[in-house]
């Protein structure tokens, strides 16, 4: 999950990170959607359910969204540049053409709502999401995922609908640089406290 924000930043950090990808995956053919299925019923089903949206909060919503997104997620930790026992596992058993199947697959199933439960905090994760933090320079994260959180295709993830713990341990492992696959990410994570995070992921629970 890429939580960052104007698009005169991502234009100061350059090309957006998605855009080979997108171009590897346009080169190769298409996806076949009864292979990803098949995949993603065998191997993801379990933590991330049958249809992509996960019942469990700490594991993400996977249905909708951007495949060159989910292709670059599961290639790094294939790769070793995204860590996850769990997921470093399971993406050594996805071939190239596996992880184009099931991401292509999973962009057709419709995401479920999410819903935001803090109430105390759900004005500050408005303000941060739509318009950031002026003063310590913390871009608006509708700047490059929407305002309705759907994000920018091939470059940029859906988070609308996404369960508050895993974005809150997302956003805090860029922060502590546990997760360190994105450097925007991290650089605008290192900005955040507990709170905002808290309350940021919680108000994209419910945005749509």
């Amino acid at each position: 999950m890429k939580l960052i924000a104007t698009f005169t930043l991502v234009a100061a950090l350059g090309t957006p990170v998605f855009s080979s990808v997108a171009s590897e995956v346009a080169a190769s053919g298409k996806p076949d959607m009864a292979k990803g299925e098949a995949s993603f019923s065998g191997v993801c089903a379990a933590c991330h359910a049958a249809d992509g949206n996960s019942l469990i909060p700490v594991n993400p919503k996977l249905a909708q969204q951007h495949p060159q997104y989910l292709i670059k997620q599961l290639s790094e930790f294939k790769a070793g540049k995204r860590e996850n026992a769990v997921m470093t596992g399971m993406a050594a058993m996805l071939s190239e053409d596996d992880m184009k199947n099931i991401a292509y697959w999973l962009a057709t199933k419709k995401a479920t709502p999410g819903a935001a439960k803090e109430k105390d905090l759900v004005l500050l994760g408005e303000r941060i999401y739509r318009g950031g933090i002026a003063d310590r320079q913390i871009p608006a994260c509708a700047g490059c995922h929407s305002p309705n959180g759907a994000g920018i295709p091939a470059q940029y993830p859906r988070l609308s609908g996404q369960h508050a713990d895993y974005a809150v341990a997302q956003l805090t492992a860029f922060r502590d640089g546990v997760r360190n696959n994105s450097l925007q990410m991290t650089q605008i994570a290192a900005k955040l406290n507990d709170r905002e995070i808290k309350a940021v992921s919680d108000y994209i629970a419910g945005l749509h």
